[in-house]
């Protein structure tokens, strides 16, 4: 059993400190977000709304006419799920694919996909741009998809490639036996024993997209297919900006994500920490 002791207490206090120092910047987002247009621009950050009002809600939801939070919303959730789907099913097939490959091959192929962690994406910003403008893929929601699959696509590899590396190949052989093909033998036994990297992979990328502003702005400014970043950045005036606004549709696009958080949270956790053990 554990002894209470003063080093215990010093850590909780200090615990206690850094959870409320980290809370600071999450006061001034709600504080703000509460109060009105003229209280907002008036008062101190620190000073509480008087009286405390949704009016910013409401103007957030609302958004200006080229776009608004529930449409942003619906973007995306459908940019996300997309790239997810891509990702999972590529990512994995691919990280098998390299880890049963005999030979140099299988190296090489490993090595170029960490390449493409470590190259920085800016780098081909703009030829990448040109292309999908050609294709007609700039500010569509497939065109985002696959951008956010191929930037997204070494980290998945990386991910599942360690996992798959530690899974025996005895199932492999036993499925063969029953006269199961390599895919066959895939879907039916290795997927399904991917669950921790594929929670992995679902978190990391999944948090990357939603949040990305940077890209989804240069590929979706102007266009009707904007997603929850690009549409709060609307918000953004030239003169002057209603930052109670602006705070308003910061909490809205966290909801989503925490409440998938708090009906997934043991799921969540499982698979991040299964995925980094591998």
């Amino acid at each position: 059993m554990h002894r209470y002791t003063k080093r215990t207490l010093i850590l909780e206090i200090l615990t206690v400190i850094v959870a409320l120092a980290l809370m600071i910047p999450f006061f001034f987002l709600v504080n703000l977000a509460f109060k009105g247009d003229t209280d907002a621009f008036l008062s101190p950050a620190v000073a509480p709304p008087k009286p405390p009002t949704l009016s910013a809600f409401a103007d957030a939801w609302a958004g200006t006419p080229t776009g608004n939070i529930p449409l942003g919303l619906l973007n995306s959730v459908i940019v996300t799920a997309g790239s997810l789907v891509v990702l999972i099913a590529l990512g994995s097939l691919a990280a098998f694919t390299i880890t049963r490959i005999p030979g140099r091959l299988s190296s090489a192929l490993y090595v170029l996909f960490l390449v493409g962690i470590i190259l920085p994406f800016l780098l081909g910003l703009v030829p990448l741009y040109v292309v999908m403008r050609q294709l007609g893929l700039v500010g569509t929601l497939p065109g985002m998809i696959i951008l956010y699959s191929g930037l997204l696509m070494p980290l998945s590899v990386f991910l599942y490639t360690g996992f798959t590396r530690s899974l025996p190949r005895e199932y492999e052989e036993a499925a063969q036996v029953d006269g199961s093909s390599s895919l066959q033998t895939f879907v039916r036994i290795i997927f399904p024993l991917l669950r921790p990297a594929t929670g992995t992979v679902a978190i990391l990328a999944g948090l990357i997209i939603w949040n990305d502003f940077f890209t989804a702005l240069i590929f979706l400014i102007g266009s009707r297919n904007a997603t929850l970043p690009v549409v709060i950045y609307g918000f953004v005036g030239q003169n002057v900006s209603a930052w109670n606004v602006i705070f308003a549709g910061i909490i809205l696009s966290m909801i989503p994500v925490l409440l998938l958080y708090l009906f997934a949270q043991r799921k969540f956790i499982q698979g991040f920490a299964g995925g980094i053990k591998s």
